[in-house]
């Protein structure tokens, strides 16, 4: 699973104006419950426009050097010339070789923890009961501990009132209001969106199912991946044989390149992956005893004998 988790990653990352657009507009869209309530959920803070800027600057040199590297590669040049002419390292270069299209890096999950996210949730309590005025709300979670500034809460109440599309200086009943709500998910990484496809379905919840449907809307690739992946994890949690080969033909005829290897990969293997997704027993345990004795032998290193690791392990066990 971890080797499909990988393959699937490679895909997602090839795709990030994909994502981007995916997770924009699940953090604008709309939810109808069962009472026919409208939920609308607050809009994330956009970033400036000069920081948008340079960060398409810096993600256009990369592709620039990225497609450099190969060019140069067809060529036969080596990896030390390659980074000499282009003028980065060695390792640099051959982290762009193992990828013919470019990746994107992994983005940070969060910028930081505002001060205001604890009061989140009463805030929005009290704008879905009706007080619009960001100053009675701002005096309010002063008396429950708030230390920030009123700016930082007009901010706030700022986007609610662009989702709602509430005008200034205008009263609105609150029956006339869809009801706001703060988004649960963080920005959609690849790494996010692999543990989305792969979790197993009895764990997934409506806002998962959601993001899934959008991502496989979203492009033809982003579909396909999703399809062999959510294939391929299936047939191995619920020990399904026979449907191995027709996968691995699928996969072979697959769009994907990333998807082409990892079928390739099993091929080369075929007898074990076949009784893994055969039989219930697997290797799992020892490998786990195996990580766990490496750990505390490099935790013990130069400090102790084999007899006291011994009992570290054992004792442990």
């Amino acid at each position: 699973m971890q080797n499909l988790a990988e393959t699937l990653n490679q895909v997602f990352a090839t795709h990030h104006q994909a994502l981007k657009t995916v997770d924009e507009a699940y953090s604008l869209s709309s939810v109808t419950q069962s009472d026919g309530t409208v939920v609308v959920k607050v809009p994330r803070p956009t970033r400036e426009q000069q920081a948008l800027q340079l960060a398409e600057q810096s993600r256009a040199r990369r592709v620039a050097i990225h497609q450099q590297v190969w060019d140069l590669h067809h060529q036969g040049w080596s990896g030390k010339a390659i980074a000499r002419q282009v003028g980065i390292g060695v390792t640099s270069v051959f982290r762009y070789l193992r990828t013919p299209t470019f990746l994107e890096p992994n983005r940070r999950r969060s910028r930081g923890r505002s001060i205001l996210v604890p009061y989140h949730e009463y805030i929005l309590k009290r704008w879905n009961e009706g007080c619009h005025e960001g100053l009675i709300l701002f005096k309010e979670i002063q008396q429950q501990g708030y230390k920030g500034s009123y700016d930082t809460v007009a901010r706030y109440t700022r986007r609610i009132r662009t989702v709602q599309e509430i005008k200034p200086r205008k009263r609105y009943s609150v029956k006339s209001l869809p009801k706001i709500t703060q988004p649960k998910k963080l920005c959609l990484t690849p790494r996010r969106a692999v543990w989305l496809v792969l979790r197993k379905p009895e764990s997934q919840q409506p806002e998962d199912e959601e993001l899934i449907a959008l991502l496989t809307a979203q492009h033809p690739d982003l579909a396909e991946a999703i399809q062999l992946a959510q294939g391929f994890s299936c047939i191995v949690r619920q020990r399904q044989p026979l449907e191995l080969d027709p996968w691995l033909t699928q996969a072979d005829m697959s769009n994907l390149t990333a998807f082409r290897r990892f079928a390739k990969r099993l091929r080369e293997d075929y007898d074990a992956v076949k009784a893994g997704v055969t039989m219930s027993v697997s290797n799992g345990p020892v490998e786990g005893h195996i990580n766990r004795l490496k750990m505390l032998k490099r935790q013990m290193y130069g400090r102790a004998k084999i007899d006291l690791l011994e009992r570290r392990f054992l004792l442990a066990t």
